[in-house]
């Protein structure tokens, strides 16, 4: 190193380890204190603890579970299942036979494009083969696997091998660096409140919830929750995975986008109002 460089964090941080850690504990110990004298940022605080947690967690841990997969009956022909498609603006899409259990291989949204460039098309002819996997996989084995084989979902099983859900690379690289957003994603940029076309509301979880109920309406109390998705995720009373619904007060609440560590935006739908019988 020239004289007058400045040490990088890199070399700063390994001179900070050479205290040699005796456990994990310690090891993040470390780390922090490395973060408490700027050393590392947060985000490279958090990314770093990520990879330590995925060497820990099993896929049961991050899973979608199979009451929650979008999936496409092959049974079904393009002209049924394409407008599912392109409401669920997902990628990848399990294909089933008799039931959830049959998966029989993945399809790709991409390669509908063959069905509007008018070309033969047969849904079995554009299926990639499914990966199964152990509910019990570590997510640093499962992420190497992933990058080897170029796939970007697998399937989980269960024990007796009936299908207990699915997971995506995306899954797994989010326990490390936080949620990534793809092209279908909520933009973020966008106003906390969004109403489209159907009449249906995109809400930001960490809209505050005076704001929200302005905009909607209503009168929800924020003396014990300030946001949106405080309130929402007390109603669940856990932490809800992408596609989770619950109902309460007239609106149905859908998880759009979440992951291990909190929720991000919600799909709001408000209920029709079924009046009241007299007498009853």
């Amino acid at each position: 190193m020239a004289e007058g460089d400045k040490p990088g964090w890199v070399e700063r941080i390994a001179a900070l380890l050479l205290r040699e850690p005796v456990d994990r504990e310690q090891l993040i110990e470390l780390l922090h204190s490395a973060y408490e004298k700027n050393l590392l940022d947060a985000d490279a605080l958090t990314m770093i603890e990520g990879v330590l947690q995925v060497s820990e967690m099993q896929v049961r841990d991050i899973m979608l579970p199979r009451s929650q997969m979008d999936v496409i009956d092959i049974t079904d022909p393009p002209e049924k299942f394409i407008p599912f498609v392109i409401e669920t603006a997902h990628s990848r899409f399990p294909v089933i036979g008799e039931n959830k259990d049959d998966v029989i291989g993945i399809l790709l949204a991409k390669d509908l494009l063959r069905y509007y460039a008018g070309e033969d098309f047969d849904v079995r002819d554009m299926l990639r083969p499914a990966v199964f996997i152990p509910e019990s996989k570590r997510l640093n084995v499962l992420l190497k696997e992933f990058r080897s084989n170029r796939n970007h979902i697998a399937i989980v099983v269960d024990e007796y091998g009936g299908v207990a859900g699915m997971v995506t690379i995306e899954d797994v690289l989010e326990q490390i660096v936080g949620d990534i957003e793809d092209e279908y994603d909520y933009d973020e940029t966008e106003d906390n409140i969004f109403r489209d076309a159907s009449g249906r509301y995109r809400v930001k979880a960490l809209t505050e919830i005076a704001d929200f109920n302005e905009v909607l309406g209503v009168e929800f109390s924020d003396e014990e929750f300030s946001t949106i998705g405080g309130l929402v995720i007390s109603k669940f009373g856990h932490l809800p995975k992408r596609g989770e619904q619950i109902t309460f007060d007239g609106m149905k609440f859908t998880v759009l986008r979440a992951d291990s560590r909190r929720v991000h935006s919600l799909l709001l739908e408000r209920l029709p109002v079924v009046p009241e019988i007299e007498g009853t």
